[in-house]
């Protein structure tokens, strides 16, 4: 099963936004891009809160919830960010308590993209506490 959503970018590049395999769901790379395919703008705090929404929104389309997330990647173009994204990530994630990367990049494919993120999620199969 495949998940596309307003990026113009899967067109384009030619890629899923997620695919589900068996129970585990693999989600793109996802940049701060809203409904209407253009840019989320605003500071870091809601573009990230766009990027956990369409990752969110992915693994839900195919079965799955965000307390089934079980890593998750963050690229940042600022690392004086990454105080206001791990708290964005906190409240998108908490329940789930993913494996978590966050780092640093020269940049992004859009300039006024300040984060991206990716996720992979396990459905019905839960980590030990």
């Amino acid at each position: 099963m495949r998940h596309r959503s307003a990026s113009p970018y899967e067109e384009q590049i030619g890629f899923s936004r997620a695919i589900r395999v068996g129970t585990r769901i693999l989600v793109s790379g996802s940049a701060p891009i809203g409904p209407d395919g253009k840019t989320v703008r605003g500071g870091v705090a809601e573009q990230a809160k766009r990027c956990f929404a369409i990752l969110t929104e992915a693994i839900e389309t195919l079965g799955g919830t965000a307390a089934d997330v079980v890593r998750t990647r963050i690229y940042l173009v600022r690392a004086g960010d990454a105080d206001v994204v791990g708290r964005m990530h906190a409240e998108a994630f908490r329940d789930a308590r993913p494996a978590a990367t966050m780092v640093v990049v020269a940049g992004l494919l859009d300039s006024a993209w300040l984060i991206e993120a990716e996720a992979e999620a396990e459905i019905g199969v839960r980590p030990e506490p």
